[in-house]
């Protein structure tokens, strides 16, 4: 078992988009198995590659006891108006803002067999789902916060133990 360490707000690999996987291999496999230990620690619903310094579209997840992981993943549906949901990243310990987000949400991509897969959920799915693939556009949580509230967010990670 392998839990990687979290990569902190602040580093690179956070803010750059991620490369697309061309080819499945023992290297993907390994972060694939990575991406699957580090979910599975209490408190996680998702962990992307990015966050463990690796700048390829994958993540992982762990939703009401449902682990599983996903390969180049592209939101192709969302639905609903969205609205204000309470949010924190591993990327971002200790903080917690609304963020706005979609109710429902539909992701497709891969399995390590190349097959296709689709996640699609409502509530806190559909909220991962959205926060993991912001990942992997070089997106944090706190890029989608509006002026004020980001402005807050932004003292705080600076007033932080960790930053």
């Amino acid at each position: 078992m392998t839990v990687r360490p979290i990569r902190l707000f602040g580093d690179p690999v956070l803010k750059t988009p991620s490369a697309q996987i061309d080819r499945i291999d023992d290297g993907i496999r390994s972060l694939v198995q990575d991406l699957l230990d580090s979910v599975e620690l209490p408190g996680r619903a998702g962990v992307a590659a990015p966050q463990i310094g690796v700048g390829l579209r994958a993540f992982s997840y762990h939703i009401d006891g449902d682990i599983g992981y996903i390969l180049n993943p592209v939101v192709v549906e969302v639905s609903g108006d969205p609205e204000p949901t309470g949010e924190g990243c591993l990327s971002v310990p200790g903080l917690w803002h609304d963020v706005q987000r979609y109710p429902h949400a539909k992701v497709v991509g891969i399995d390590l067999d190349g097959k296709e897969v689709v996640l699609e959920g409502d509530g806190l799915f559909a909220q991962m789902l959205q926060h993991e693939t912001d990942h992997l556009d070089g997106h944090v949580y706190l890029d989608r916060l509006e002026r004020d509230a980001r402005r807050t967010a932004m003292r705080e990670v600076r007033e932080s133990g960790w930053f």
